[in-house]
């Protein structure tokens, strides 16, 4: 249950956030909010870079990057889940459904596809480094304020969903921990930071990247580090 503590933190920020922007959210200047985002998203940067420069091998690691961006690409990972997200909001909230299960639903897809949710958890199952989750907590909070005061407190509901997804994700990484040396950790790792950064740069609206298509480099990292060592 340890491993689970950057996803709990997770929850509850949702659910802290929900609740504040079903009472008062309203009442925030938008201002405010903006500057908090852009703030998140210089400590995501900030986690990305300190996972990054890890690597011991930075050859490996750019080796596995450009792997993954020409698997990702060919596989359109980024569009598949944006894609599924469309398609399970479209036959969840089928037949007018109400506002509670449309704001579930949309939150739900908003908190657990993507890049982040994956390589939080991958980190903290890996190596028990909850930055990137702490990272996305105060993120999904922000926005647990912001769609709340529009479709309501069913966006709480959300958190569910996302402690059954990362947490798995979590357990998963923690059991293939098992069959990994540090070396590999150590460059799945770098891996990774550069799509948290990646991340960072479409938060801070510097540049968008499909970080999605480049999932696979984490993939790559693990077998040429397994080959290289």
């Amino acid at each position: 249950m340890k491993n689970l503590w950057g996803t709990w933190v997770n929850v509850l920020a949702i659910l802290a956030g929900s609740l504040l922007g079903s009472l008062i959210g309203q009442r925030l200047p938008r201002r405010l909010l903006t500057t908090v985002t852009q703030a998140t998203g210089l400590g995501i940067l900030l986690v990305g870079l300190a996972m990054a420069t890890q690597s011991k091998n930075i050859v490996l690691v750019i080796v596995s990057l450009v792997a993954g961006g020409i698997s990702g690409e060919l596989l359109d990972i980024e569009g598949r889940l944006t894609g599924l997200g469309r398609r399970l909001e479209l036959l969840l909230t089928r037949g007018g459904s109400g506002e509670l299960t449309r704001a579930f639903v949309s939150a739900s897809l908003l908190y657990c596809v993507g890049a982040m949710a994956i390589m939080g958890s991958l980190e903290a199952g890996l190596r028990g480094n909850y930055n990137t989750l702490y990272a996305k907590a105060l993120l999904d909070g922000i926005l647990a304020v912001t769609m709340s005061t529009t479709l309501g407190w069913g966006v709480a509901l959300s958190a569910l969903p996302v402690l059954v997804y990362q947490g798995s994700l979590t357990f998963l990484a923690a059991w293939l921990q098992n069959y990994l040396t540090p070396a590999v950790v150590t460059e799945i790792t770098a891996s990774g930071g550069l799509l948290i950064i990646a991340i960072a740069l479409g938060v801070l609206k510097i540049k968008e990247i499909p970080a999605g298509n480049l999932l696979p480099a984490l993939f790559f990292a693990a077998l040429l580090s397994l080959w290289w060592h």
